[in-house]
């Protein structure tokens, strides 16, 4: 791996053994006392002084009602609690066993899938996609041919994302990657890294196909299971009739809002997984413990090494170096986001879906691990307690970490505001659309992302796609409106209508997570046109 081939310096930083001893004895001390707590409650006394109150002090200038983290050091689950509450408003605290999201971070699973399937010469990760999955197929078709197992769980098919192929739309996974092959490659194959959910569900969809079952009850029979993590789902459906669970949050307008639970289902493999402080610490162990959990294998140790091998290089972006300013070199492996921090290697991967951030993280050389669950749609705060864990665990006087990233945070904001002011001083005003809004009315369909309809209810227009997104649209001026659909995740997206030769609407151009182009379809012909 290139980060362990940084020297010696750089990967253990300037302490002495003496200093490194004496930062991490009290955690030790504590994790021979608890032993391999497995799936018990863990509270005890915190990890490191002041860092309930850091947390705590963080919920509340994030916004974030609540969160749970856990802590593993050397196979042990050393700490566990929860903070806040599940929902605005009510008062059940958060505990270490309250149900959250984890999004994608629920990829590192699918990759660990795969890998057991590889382990036991069912698949190999330089197998070709297309031969695991009959009719897998690209638009590249070098690519269609040539991608691999590898490829796919390393964002590195040249596809960009294609988000509204399955988010709130109706289709299955099988039906996704079916309609993959029209998304047309952003960038070359292989060429550089762009991040991919459909890719995943690929990956999982040839795990349930390999296997002869679903990705859900492998990763439950294979993974789940045996780490004990009983409060983990692959489906929000497995919710119903649970108490202990959060609900999803989002600032809108200063104000933080409860939402609804997003079925994401059709994209399991990518971020469905729904799981417990708790329990994503056995998950944790099994990381950290390379592949083995209570004195049984469920992994490789070389499939963990190919796990945690750079594969793909993720450019350092100024952002990244202002979020993290000791991290020179980050990759994606298979499943997780490497990265260097203050000399050592931080295997890592986030999560974000409607309402819910997590984020799991390990420092392996150190044999430390955390988890960090919360109800806050896209909230920064569990980055910024991550790398505050980090420089408490390797002793070094800590950044505020949390007020650096919530002051660049607020600076983003207002710079989107101010893009929304000019957005709005660009606006026409007094333009009426080209036609009578009746004649804009129509199913419109793409290859890729399936049907639009647009329709007329006594002079106000309403847009459709797929079973969730649906909402009025608003004159903006021409023959461009804006849908809003009801969901305060989606900004109110431009809708772009285009006249034909002929006078009437041919085609809506809309950014659904990404610009398409959606083709009005023919009325069907009226029985007297079809008379010979």
């Amino acid at each position: 791996m290139i980060f362990r081939s940084l020297p010696q310096r750089l990967r253990h930083g300037s302490r002495s053994r003496a200093q490194r001893a004496a930062a991490t004895a009290g955690v030790l001390s504590f994790a021979a006392a608890a032993g391999s707590l497995g799936a018990q409650s863990v509270t005890g006394r915190e990890p490191y002084p002041g860092w309930d109150a850091y947390v705590t002090q963080a919920l509340a200038a994030w916004k974030v009602p609540g969160a749970a983290i856990a802590f593993v050091r050397h196979d042990s689950v050393i700490y566990a609690r929860g903070y806040g509450v599940r929902r605005i408003g009510g008062g059940q605290p958060v505990d270490e066993r309250t149900v959250f999201a984890i999004g994608s971070s629920s990829k590192a699973f699918t990759a660990a899938a795969v890998a057991i399937l590889a382990d036991e010469k069912k698949l190999s990760l330089d197998g070709r996609a297309s031969l695991y999955f009959a009719g897998f197929q690209l638009a590249d078709p070098y690519a269609s041919r040539e991608l691999t197992m590898r490829d796919l769980l390393s964002h590195r098919s040249g596809l960009a994302r294609g988000e509204m192929v399955w988010y709130g739309s109706g289709h299955d996974r099988d039906e996704i990657v079916r309609r993959v092959r029209f998304l047309q490659p952003t960038w070359s194959f292989r060429s550089q890294f762009g991040y991919q959910n459909i890719m995943y569900i690929t990956a999982g969809q040839i795990v349930a196909h390999v296997a002869n079952t679903t990705w859900d009850d492998f990763v439950g029979a294979r993974l789940l299971t045996p780490l004990g993590m009983t409060s983990t789902s692959t489906s929000i459906r497995q919710l119903a009739g649970q108490q202990n669970v959060s609900s999803p949050h989002a600032e809108v307008d200063s104000q933080v809002r409860v939402l609804e639970w997003r079925n994401i289902d059709n994209a399991g493999p990518a971020g469905s997984i729904n799981s417990t402080a708790l329990d994503m610490a056995q998950w944790l162990r099994l990381q950290l413990a390379n592949g083995t959990h209570a004195g049984r294998r469920l992994i490789s140790e070389k499939m963990i090494d190919e796990m945690r091998t750079p594969h793909t290089v993720v450019p350092l972006d100024t952002g990244v170096r202002r979020n993290n300013p000791y991290t020179h070199l980050q990759a994606y492996g298979l499943g997780w986001f490497l990265q260097d921090y203050r000399g050592r290697l931080v295997v890592q991967h986030g999560g974000n879906i409607d309402g819910m951030s997590a984020l799991v993280a390990m420092l392996p050389e150190e044999q430390m691990g955390l988890v960090i669950l919360t109800n806050m749609n896209g909230t920064g705060m569990p980055a910024a307690l991550m790398n505050r864990a980090f420089d408490l665990h390797l002793g070094v006087t800590p950044d505020d970490w949390s007020a650096k990233a919530l002051a660049r945070t607020r600076t983003a904001r207002a710079r989107a505001r101010e893009a929304q002011r000019k957005l709005e001083a660009a606006r026409v005003p007094g333009t009426r659309p080209s036609l009578p809004l009746p004649r804009y009315a129509g199913t419109y369909v793409d290859s890729l992302l399936g049907e639009l309809v647009v329709r007329d209810s006594s002079g106000t227009l309403t847009l459709s796609f797929g079973p969730n997104w649906r909402g009025p649209l608003e004159h903006w001026h021409f023959d461009t409106f804006r849908a809003r659909f009801d969901t305060p995740v989606l900004a109110p997206i431009p809708v772009q209508f285009r006249l034909g030769p002929a006078g009437s609407v041919d085609e809506v151009m809309i950014d659904l997570a990404g610009a398409a182009t959606f083709r009005r379809r023919p009325a069907p012909a009226t029985a007297s046109a079809t008379r010979p």
